[in-house]
């Protein structure tokens, strides 16, 4: 596979991204080398446990779209979309005026690959709108004048961290992102979020993984345990069927809910702010 192009300047091409290797597991192109290495890396990683991370990518994507078509069908027109990653098929903005027409996106991301490629695909859509941001201070990114401008606060707005709070690895840091976002939503307001599940995933495979990730940008990886991430969405009405392998959440197909998730996997839920 060739390179999809030039580096932006100030990007080392060498060093792996997360939604460059993101865009590699789902069959994208805009990737590099280093990503794709990485990337096979962590599908070798997952055949050793029985898994498939083309489809576990796949199937949090999934997750991710009836999740926005859930919300824009129940009245929920506005979206903030935190760690949005390299457009795809199916984005947000897609998705939510398909169903809702005039409904506003905000992407953000701290990668300037994704900016660049973001902002080239929505230069043509009024209702959409691309940010560099830092998950880890989302008051910076509810606060920013142009955001400010795009997305009315007195309304219900959808805040979406889709497979991107485990790579913080700190659980207090983490546990700060969340609860400063929930603080910011207002009733009716919702927060869609998507997680690594440690399960019962043995230790040394634990290892395997946050070493392929401490060699990427974002510095590492952090599956956390249901109940750490069930109290993510302390506060707020969790909506059925509740924290939930991503396959599960009101699937398009029939899919059996699990007891327990069991091995690791990407545990979602929808919570609103009452």
């Amino acid at each position: 596979m060739d390179d999809f192009g030039q580096a932006p300047a100030g990007i080392d091409p060498t060093v792996p991204s997360v939604a460059r290797m993101y865009d590699y597991y789902l069959g994208g192109k805009d990737n590099f080398p280093a990503d794709r290495e990485a990337a096979e890396k962590m599908l070798a990683i997952g055949r050793q446990m029985g898994n498939d991370g083309r489809e576990i990518a796949r199937e949090n994507r999934g997750f991710l779209g009836r999740a926005v078509r859930h919300l824009a069908e129940s009245g929920v027109t506005q979206f903030i979309d935190i760690g949005a990653g390299l457009p795809t098929q199916e984005n947000v903005h897609q998705v939510a005026q398909r169903h809702a027409p005039g409904s506003r996106v905000v992407y953000v991301d701290n990668d300037p690959v994704v900016l660049v490629h973001a902002r080239a695909l929505l230069a043509d859509s009024p209702d959409t709108m691309v940010m560099s941001g830092d998950l880890r201070d989302p008051g910076v990114i509810f606060d920013d004048p142009a955001v400010r401008a795009h997305i009315d606060f007195a309304r219900p707005f959808a805040v979406l961290l889709v497979s991107v709070l485990h790579f913080v690895t700190e659980d207090e840091t983490a546990a700060r992102i969340v609860a400063e976002v929930r603080e910011r939503l207002v009733p009716g307001g919702h927060l869609v979020l998507s997680h690594i599940y440690k399960g019962d995933i043995r230790e040394e495979v634990v290892e395997a993984s946050k070493q392929v990730y401490s060699a990427t940008s974002s510095g590492g990886l952090a599956g956390r345990s249901l109940a750490r991430i069930t109290s993510y969405f302390d506060g707020l009405e969790i909506l059925e069927p509740g924290l939930v392998p991503v396959q599960a959440w009101r699937p398009d197909v029939p899919w059996e809910v699990p007891a327990d998730p069991g091995d690791a996997g990407i545990l979602g839920a929808v919570g609103r702010k009452l």
